[in-house]
């Protein structure tokens, strides 16, 4: 089905095509003003610029032709040329029984082409912080958005798989593991031979340990300042970097242990998240498919020689200031991140051939994906009718403004932020007497529900390239805008519909709207124009916005009629039907956001 929007754009487009006017200046949108009118067109002016003609003179004959038309309840003309929209009650309520019986609440679907969206994109054998939760709530609300829009979508976690620091790691484990003198430290290497210089066939194994990857975070930056300070260990894990990229079995098989085992704790971190992929791949994917791209490119003039390293230029005539090439190999013949991520456009255009590529990454990161996205369109790696777009966002930052850190300074883990929301939501809910006589398992399945919401809409909520301030003990308050306050207001909803015995569900085969009812039928319509702003600009914060003025506007509605107390049944049934069809509202907006209501609380 269309919007309310859209059936009036379609009217009042035919209006402007009635007066020999262009139709697409008869757009509809809901009114800046709500204390003027409704819904507001603002084409008279353009369409009067176009003809020559006065704008109000346009207006006029546009409202002359829709006074014939039973759908406005007032038509006025304001200002220079603006058209003010009212609909009558009768029209609102037809509108509002056939929303209720959409299975997407008026949001017109898409063709069902493939997008792929790029976000996570942990490191293996090191453990997930704060840095990673970003582009994990925001790139899985946009996969769950634009999967609802009726795309078929992909996310991918293109995990950082592959590279020196993997080297690094894995030459510590077999300079440990060969020295006899030393019992290995790292609780999860085990030898599998007495003779470790001669076996090749078994040379280290890694058992599945729960303290591997606390045993990584103590090794990684010790072996990191190691290889900056020797160089002879610097050497020893780049010697290990390409036997890994070689497939050396001795040296990819560790690798690819520690990859599996990194990929269990990251999917632990993910389930607590409810954030998920349908890909789990890394750069190592395409470690294979470079040599050729870069052949490929060379032989067609893309790509050339410069001083030792393969570049691809990327600046354009057009460019005000210098832009750097795209480095596909370094003088020593290493790749560069540029170079895997094209490789993975080659990989994804094979495999998917998908109509869009959306990266969810940090917006500090916009000059790389510019180069990226210039030589694959440069070369023909991605066509130009394929959208790439870096969807890029702030940092999250503690009370003093500075990227958010434990209380010692340290980088804290994620599992460590989501244990502080799931505490503090405890603390919260007790305060407030919420779930105080569920059982033990319902209470800290809402608790977990109330900590997710919080951490979630508050970054959600914010227009996504922005920094924001993460303050616990204000995100998980049941007042004000924040995710607690929302899930509290669906859960009340839902107890009054218990009450009345009313399925949400249901059907409703007729509505009676009255003065009372109005302001919250009106904004009821407006959920597809948020969900397109959501979906258009890659911005789930509209998707907030409505959520927030919706537990507010019922709110409203709530303290000022009768709902179960209602005399008239025909006017109880509407505003129960009402009810459902807010929570349903409410429900759909926050499942896009990522969070899940309680049954109860």
């Amino acid at each position: 089905m269309k919007s309310i929007t859209e059936k009036l754009t379609d009217i009042v487009g035919t209006a402007f095509e009635s007066c020999d006017l262009s139709r697409e200046m008869g757009f509809v949108r809901v009114a800046d003003r709500p204390d003027l009118a409704q819904f507001q067109c603002n084409g008279a002016m353009a369409a009067a610029k176009a003809a020559k003609k006065n704008p109000r003179e346009v207006a006029q004959a546009v409202v002359d032709y829709l006074k014939n038309d039973k759908t406005f309840s007032k038509l006025e003309i304001a200002g220079p040329g603006f058209i003010n929209l009212n609909v009558t009650d009768e029209y609102l309520a037809a509108h509002m029984v056939e929303a209720a019986g959409d299975d997407h609440l008026g949001v017109t679907a898409v063709k069902p082409d493939t997008v792929v969206l790029d976000y996570g994109g942990p490191n293996i054998a090191k453990p997930m912080h704060v840095g990673h939760l970003r582009a994990a709530i925001i790139g899985d609300s946009l996969r769950r958005i634009m999967a609802f829009a009726g795309y078929k979508t992909l996310g991918d976690v293109h995990m950082g798989d592959w590279g020196t620091h993997m080297g690094m790691i894995v030459s510590e484990y077999i300079r440990r593991s060969n020295n006899a003198n030393n019992t290995p430290t790292i609780t999860a290497l085990v030898p599998v031979t007495s003779n470790w210089g001669q076996s090749q066939s078994s040379f280290f194994t890694i058992q599945s340990s729960p303290n591997l990857m606390d045993d990584l975070s103590v090794m990684y930056p010790l072996v990191s300042a190691a290889c900056k300070e020797d160089e002879e260990r610097k050497a020893e894990a780049l010697d290990a970097t390409v036997k890994i990229q070689n497939k050396e079995p001795q040296y990819y098989n560790l690798w690819k242990k520690i990859r599996d085992e990194s990929i269990i704790g990251m999917k632990a971190n993910y389930e607590l998240l409810d954030v998920h992929f349908n890909l789990w791949k890394g750069e190592s994917d395409v470690h294979d498919l470079i040599p050729p791209m870069v052949d490929d490119l060379k032989m067609r003039g893309f790509a050339m020689e410069d001083d030792g390293a393969v570049i691809v230029p990327v600046k354009k005539n057009d460019d005000k200031k210098e832009f750097p090439p795209l480095i596909l190999y370094k003088r020593d013949g290493a790749v560069m991140y540029g170079t895997t991520d094209l490789a993975t456009i080659v990989e994804r255009m094979r495999d998917y051939k998908p109509v869009k590529i959306i990266y969810v990454v940090d917006q500090r990161q916009h000059l790389h994906f510019e180069q990226v996205f210039r030589a694959a369109r440069l070369s023909g790696i991605a066509p130009a009718d394929i959208e790439l777009t870096h969807a890029g966002f702030g940092t999250m930052n503690g009370a003093d403004g500075k990227p958010f850190k434990t209380r010692a300074g340290g980088v804290m883990r994620l599992e460590d932020l989501i244990a502080m929301g799931l505490e503090k939501a405890r603390a919260r809910m007790e305060e407030a007497e919420i779930a105080k006589d569920f059982s033990a398992t319902e209470k800290e399945d809402v608790a977990h529900k109330v900590a997710i919401a919080a951490i979630k809409f508050a970054d959600l909520q914010n227009q996504r390239h922005a920094d924001y301030v993460f303050d616990l003990d204000r995100l998980t308050s049941f007042e004000g805008k924040t995710g607690p306050y929302l899930l509290y207001q669906a859960v009340r909803i839902k107890s009054l519909l218990r009450k009345a015995d009313y399925l949400i569900g249901k059907t409703a085969n007729q509505l009676i709207i009255q003065d009372e009812d109005r302001p919250l039928a009106l904004l009821l319509t407006q959920f597809p124009d948020a969900f397109d702003a959501a979906l258009n600009n890659y911005a789930p914060h509209h998707l907030c916005d409505y959520a927030y003025k919706l537990a507010q506007e019922f709110s409203r509605f709530y303290s000022s009629c009768h709902i179960l107390s209602e005399e008239n049944e025909a006017l109880k049934s509407s505003r129960l039907a009402l009810c459902a069809l807010t929570v349903r509202t409410m429900e759909t907006a926050l499942g896009l956001l990522g969070i899940s209501v309680p049954e109860r609380m």
